[in-house]
Formats: structure tokens, sequence, C-alpha cells
């Protein structure tokens, strides 16, 4: 199957933590595009237990001094400052946490920060205008549909499912028959164990031999 006949095929991972060394390693090794939503403003000189995922699993977040080198080849994506529900917050606040985000991130990789991912998935038209006012290309949801792109609204930028859904595999046929986008994002700390995470690898694997991987904000660009 040439590239031609197949499905374009698009992933982000949230949070900037430890776990993503060995997910961009996999992704790595199947040649797999990825985007990744960090929050600059929670990232310290040294690695941290930020919190524990289910009750058990400490969440450690990647010191700053190393986000290059873990990211390097994939793209880089705003989750804002500090990862707050931004239509609790003060709009002027809110805007503070977007702009602040994305000119750090800027700063610190060296190139223009084109996507955005709400936490939690909170948002409302204002806080999408503040968004895109700060020069983004796209905002992602946690709001799924079967028709990616393109989106209605490119901040309200709807994915196909969550990379652990029981129908991801089902989600993916009906978009591979229509020739679409198939989009999946996630959180790397929720591969929890040794056979989770070559299923992980072999669903990188698999979707490779059957999708065209690209980067987000190159989806938009070529629109």
């Amino acid at each position: 199957m040439d590239n031609a006949s197949k499905v374009r095929i698009v992933q982000c991972w949230d949070d900037g933590v430890l776990d993503d060394i060995r997910l961009t390693n996999i992704l790595r090794k199947h040649s797999a595009a990825a985007s990744f939503n960090l929050n600059a403003g929670l990232h310290r000189s040294k690695r941290y237990s930020d919190w524990k995922f289910q009750g058990t699993k400490e969440v450690w977040k990647l010191a700053t001094p190393e986000l290059k080198e873990v990211y390097d080849g994939f793209t880089v994506a705003n989750h804002t400052l500090s990862h707050p529900h931004l239509t609790k917050l003060p709009l002027e606040q809110a805007r503070r946490e977007i702009n602040d985000g994305r000119d750090s991130l800027e700063q610190l990789f060296g190139y223009r920060i084109d996507g955005f991912a709400y936490p939690f998935g909170d948002h409302n038209e204002e806080i999408r205008e503040l968004v895109r006012s700060a020069g983004h290309l796209y905002a992602r949801s946690v709001s799924n549909t079967r028709s990616v792109f393109p989106p209605e609204d490119a901040m309200d930028f709807k994915a196909s499912c969550h990379f652990l859904a029981k129908d991801f595999w089902e989600q993916f046929e009906i978009v591979r028959r229509s020739q679409g986008v198939f989009y999946f994002w996630g959180h790397s700390y929720e591969i929890l164990t040794e056979d989770d995470w070559r299923t992980f690898d072999e669903k990188i694997e698999r979707l490779g031999q059957q999708a065209e991987w690209i980067s987000l904000p190159s989806l938009f660009q070529q629109a």
C-alpha cells in the first residue's frame, strides 16, 4: 500500500511526563510523527513527582533542561503555562496563561508554536478567541468526531478517540475506509504495565503499516 492510498494519521500527548521518554523511543522506532502538549511553567530544573495516577502510579514531570532532547524530532504545542481550568479564570489571567505558555515554549525550543490543547478540555467561545488571537493554528478539545478534518472551528479541533478507547480499531477502520484523518491522543502515564507497553508498540507498528504519519501543524499548513 503506497502513501497515496493511506489514511493520514496524527497523534498528541499531554503534560510532559517521564514516561514520554519511553514513548518517544517507540515512536522513533516506527518513524511515527507526534505532538506533545506542554505546560512550560510546570517544569523545574530537576524532575519531580507531581501526583499519583489512579492513586498508585507516581507521575513525574520532566526537567526543563531535558525537554529539548526528549522531544527532538517531534512537535511541541502549548498546553497553557500551568494547566488551569481556563473558563474559571478572569479573561486577562486566561490570556496570560495562553500567551505566556506559548512564549515560554518558543523561547525554550526556538521555533514557532502553532498548536494548543485545552487543559481538561475546558473551553468556551471567549477562551477559543483568546487562543485564536494568540496565533495558534488549532486547539484540541477532548470531544470525539468521526469527521476530524477539516474541523468546523480549528479552535475546537476534535479527535477520533483516546488511544485506549475500546473501539479504537473500529474508529480507525471507519476513517481508513473514508480516506480521512485519524487523530488520537492520551497521556503516556496511562500505559501501566510491560504488557501495556508491548501492546502500544504493536499498535504504533500496525498503524504505520496502514497510515501516513504526519505532524499536526502540517495538517493545517497543507490545508
